[in-house]
């Protein structure tokens, strides 16, 4: 569903704007679909995602990329740069103990992420991105200062792409600590809705390092992301905020509806980007002076 979702729309979107920016500006289009494509090779040759996994990143990638462009256009300067930090720290998190997370089953799987996986991850930060969307969000009654900028309305997508990145960093991190320290200086792993201690990898459970490593994570992707689409204080703030709530209320789905199995995994991670773009929506309402 997460796949049917978020595919289709970012394929209809890259080829109606490959064909727009072809007539308009034909370096944008080479260097959007270029750095994607490289992107997705990278991707297969350090194996951290299937073919299938590659192609879905490239395809959400490049609509990411086209609905994140400035005049004049910059490569660095859209979307892609915040995605590939993303791609980054979730890369290094997973690693992080692999061999103490294999020994339990826990580790990601030899042939690195599926489609699923990474249409989850940054389908909706590719939905909030859309040009139709955030025209769509002006009706919102937003306060003044939120809308001070065509671009200002990226941060409900950057706080997906927070989300995303602080969720891998603190399950990774968090497992693997709790694995190594087990319940030593504060390493054990609990049940966010009754803080009762559960083994590492438990759906819901949460720990106070991969919290930490978590909300360090989203920071850092607010961080890129304020640089990279040339934003404030106020952007960075947004989008973070957004991604840490997203944070907690993966942990809430996983701990109530996933525990029940109502819900994948993949369903779980899409939710809670949505969760973290929609929470960055209310405050972008907030009557600030």
């Amino acid at each position: 569903m997460v796949l049917l979702l978020v595919v289709p729309a970012a394929g209809a979107d890259v080829v109606i704007q490959t064909g727009f920016w072809a007539e308009r500006g034909l370096h944008t289009a080479l260097w959007s679909l270029g750095i994607c494509a490289f992107f997705a090779a990278l991707v297969l040759l350090m194996r951290a995602g299937t073919p299938t996994a590659a192609a879905t990143g490239f395809t959400v990638g490049a609509s990411l990329v086209y609905s994140t462009v400035p005049i004049p256009f910059s490569p660095i300067h859209t979307g892609f740069t915040p995605a590939c930090f993303v791609f980054a720290l979730a890369a290094l998190a997973t690693r992080y103990g692999r061999r103490e997370k294999e020994g339990t089953g826990l580790a990601e799987a030899q042939s690195g992420r599926g489609a699923a996986q990474v249409a989850a991850n940054l389908g909706a930060a590719m939905l909030f991105a859309e040009p139709l969307v955030r025209l769509q969000l002006l009706a919102l009654p937003l306060n003044s200062r939120s809308t001070g900028s065509w671009t200002m309305l990226l941060a409900p997508s950057m706080a997906a792409l927070c989300e995303a990145a602080g969720d891998t960093v603190s399950s990774e991190i968090g497992q693997a600590l709790s694995l190594r320290l087990g319940s030593r200086f504060g390493t054990r792993a609990r049940l966010l809705t009754t803080l009762r201690p559960v083994v590492p990898g438990t759906n819901g459970g949460i720990s106070f390092y991969g919290s930490l490593a978590g909300m360090a994570a989203a920071l850092c992707i607010a961080l890129a992301g304020s640089w990279a689409l040339q934003q404030g204080s106020l952007f960075f703030w947004l989008s973070a905020a957004g991604g840490v709530f997203g944070l907690f209320f993966d942990s809430l789905l996983g701990a109530t509806l996933e525990r029940k199995d109502w819900l994948n995994n993949d369903a779980v991670n899409f939710l809670s980007t949505v969760a973290a773009g929609i929470f960055t929506l209310l405050l972008m309402m907030v009557p600030w002076r």
